[in-house]
Formats: C-alpha cells, sequence, structure tokens
C-alpha cells in the first residue's frame, strides 16, 4: 500500500483526538549541521549550512507548547546539537519549564567547560554512539579519523561534570562481533545504560542495507540481550527493534516469570514502536514526524501548534489504532507489546502501516488480508 493510500485507511472514532495520551518523549532536531559523515545517518547531516532552522523565539514557543501538553522528556539531537549557538538557553528554557532536557551529542565537541554549561543548563543525561569497539571500527563507520578519541573524551568529561551517559550502537552485520566488547565498554566507562540501535535503512543508512542483519540474525541478537539482562549493572536494552519486547513476554512465559516491574523494572511498562503513540519527532525546521526514520510529515510546527498536531494528526491517528495495521502485525497477540518498526515497514514496502519485515514471528491468529 502506499504512503497515500495508507493516509486514508480507516480508524475508528475516538481512537486519538483530545483523548490522545500525552507524548513520554520527543526528540527534536534542533541543528541539522554535523562534524561527522557517519554512514547510517538518517539526515545525511553534513557541516550544513541548512536554511530553515527554527529561531531562538520559535524554540522556546515549541517548548511552551510541549509543556502545555505533557512532561515528557525532550531529547535535544542533530546533527550535533552541540554546533547550535544557542543550545545552552534552550536547554535552560527547558528544564525551567519543568521538562526534563536530555541530549544526544556526537560527543566530539564535548570538554570540560562546556559539559559543566550543560549541567548547569539542566542536562542530566546525554547519549552518545560507539559503534566499534576499537577506533579502526568505530572511525570508519563514522567516517573520521580521530571520532573513537574524541568520543571516549567527550563521555570522560560528562562523566567528571555529573552528566549520566548512554551508549547508542547501531548495529550491523560489520559490528555484530564486537557487540560484547562495546557492551564491555559501556559498562568500563561508567555508563549507565547500552542501547543497541537495530539499522533503519534511511538517509545515508540506505547504503547499508547489504550490512543489514537478517530476521533471523535480529532474533538471535534480540534473544542475546535478553540473556544479557540481569548480568550487567546497567539498564540494557535495544531500540528500534519492537519485537524485543515479543520475545521478552515469550521468554518470561518460559521461564515462569510475570512482566511486572518487580522482575524487569522499567521494562515491563515498556513499548516496541511508540512512534505517533508516547513519541514523536520534530525536524530542525519544526517539522514533525512519527519519528525520525519515517520521512513521513504529520504537521508543521511553523502553521501548527504542537498540541494540534500531537493530538489530531490523521498518521498519529493511525499510529494509535494498532488494531488497523496489516499483515502479521494487524493481527499479533502481541501488537500492543511491539506494534513493528513502522519506518522499516514503510522503506520495505512503502506503507507505513505494513508489517515488520524483520521479524520472525508467526501470530497464532490467521493473518490479515
Amino acid at each position: 500500500m502506499s504512503h497515500s493510500r495508507a493516509q486514508n485507511a480507516k480508524h475508528p472514532a475516538g481512537s486519538s483526538g483530545k483523548g490522545a495520551a500525552p507524548p513520554r518523549l520527543v526528540a527534536w532536531e534542533v541543528t541539522r549541521k554535523c562534524g561527522l559523515s557517519c554512514r547510517h545517518c538518517r539526515a545525511a547531516a553534513n557541516k550544513g549550512p541548512y536554511p530553515g532552522e527554527l529561531s531562538t523565539g520559535k524554540c522556546f514557543q515549541v517548548i511552551d507548547e510541549i509543556a502545555g501538553v505533557g512532561r515528557p522528556i525532550v531529547i535535544l539531537t542533530g546533527g550535533d546539537p552541540m554546533l547550535r549557538e544557542n543550545i545552552y538557553e534552550i536547554a535552560r528554557y527547558g528544564t525551567e519549564k519543568g521538562l526534563k532536557m536530555v541530549m544526544s551529542p556526537c560527543g566530539t565537541l564535548l570538554n570540560e567547560e562546556n559539559a559543566s554549561r550543560l549541567k548547569e543548563a539542566g542536562i542530566d543525561r546525554i547519549s552518545i554512539s560507539i559503534d566499534g569497539a576499537t577506533a579502526r571500527t568505530h572511525d570508519d563507520f563514522r567516517r573520521v579519523p580521530g571520532a573513537f578519541a574524541d568520543a571516549l573524551k567527550g563521555i570522560t568529561e560528562a562523566g567528571k561534570a555529573g552528566i549520566e551517559v548512554q551508549i547508542n550502537t547501531t548495529v550491523t552485520r560489520v559490528n555484530l562481533p564486537e557487540l560484547k566488547d562495546i557492551l564491555r565498554l559501556a559498562i568500563d566507562l561508567g555508563a549507565v545504560a547500552f542501547h543497541p540501535f537495530l539499522l533503519v535503512p534511511t538517509g545515508r543508512g540506505k547504503e547499508l542495507a547489504d550490512q543489514e542483519l537478517s530476521p533471523e540474525e535480529y532474533e538471535e541478537t534480540l534473544n542475546w540481550v535478553y540473556d544479557q539482562r540481569d548480568t550487567v549493572p546497567l539498564h540494557f536494552k535495544p531500540t528500534c527493534a519492537p519485537h524485543y519486547y515479543r520475545i521478552l513476554r515469550q521468554r518470561a512465559h518460559e521461564e515462569g516469570l510475570k512482566v511486572n516491574p518487580q522482575t524487569f523494572g522499567m521494562d515491563a511498562r515498556a513499548k516496541g514502536c511508540l512512534g505517533g503513540q508516547g513519541f514523536c519527532f520534530i525536524s530542525y525546521r519544526g517539522e514533525v514526524q512519527i519519528c525520525g526514520f519515517l520521512d513521513v510529515k504529520c504537521g508543521d510546527l511553523k502553521e501548527q501548534s504542537f498540541s494540534e498536531v500531537w493530538r489530531d494528526s490523521p498518521v498519529f491517528k493511525q499510529m494509535r489504532d494498532l488494531d488497523s495495521y496489516h499483515g502479521r502485525c494487524g493481527c499479533c497477540e502481541y501488537r500492543r507489546f511491539c506494534g513493528g518498526c513502522r519506518a522499516r515497514a514503510f522503506e520495505v514496502t512503502g506503507d507505513y502501516l505494513g508489517e515488520e519485515p524483520f521479524c520472525v514471528y508467526e501470530p497464532k491468529a490467521r493473518k490479515k488480508s
């Protein structure tokens, strides 16, 4: 099904609108400028310039509008958000409005001075990507010599400033053999969380299609993540891998465990794909999407308020009606825990309501036509 046909798909009355739950996470690309040239970059970002970036005043207005809808975690991202000159003012303004402001910088620009400024602005956690256990693998992935050493230095400076660090890794067949070593590196660096991201082939990531894990390799990797959950001193969970929450429940059932906060912590309440349901993405130009990997415009904050887009976007309403998903995802008994990756479905089939193309599970119910 094409994008236009998917937009016209029916959704039940009252499935969202004013009754929509408030967002839990908002990822905001405050700038697309970046000093790296990463192989997987969804935005194919570079040094720019990128016309149309929201002004400081407009950024403050957007923060006001987000705070008027709920109290989500706001992830300041990019590009490299450190390249936005007024990033500290934006972070501080959000903090003063009662929002939990976090950041996803490249790490290469972090030093003692600006790490302290981030902390003073209310940034208590950052996420930095490490895509190889060695400089050779990481720098090749980031396509900038010295990126690995600079990222490690940035992590150290963030820790000294009292900022928690989360390590992210985009998993491909190239660095999959190093995943255990990257996990160990994250622990040694004092990270509080390690989130391996399963590749969504958008932007420059399309060039890595031949390096993407097969559905069977995904399944094996996600089961390995489950096996590690009680053996590591940090929060370890995959991202852009919604079927992990199906695997978690399957494995828990096999082991006679109940999926609740006492046994699985925050993962017991987590859901796979939150796009348009508890999560959305704002581009540097103010365009809203269900996530950064699904390049389908759902609203424009230069023309609409955040609350209007969050409540009334037709695409968001479709995302919230899980029973209307197509193929296996629409009839899977785990759909409310997983939901499938909408961005991968769109990239592979052109249908963002389509079934997750990298999931091996066959639902017990008969497939929807």
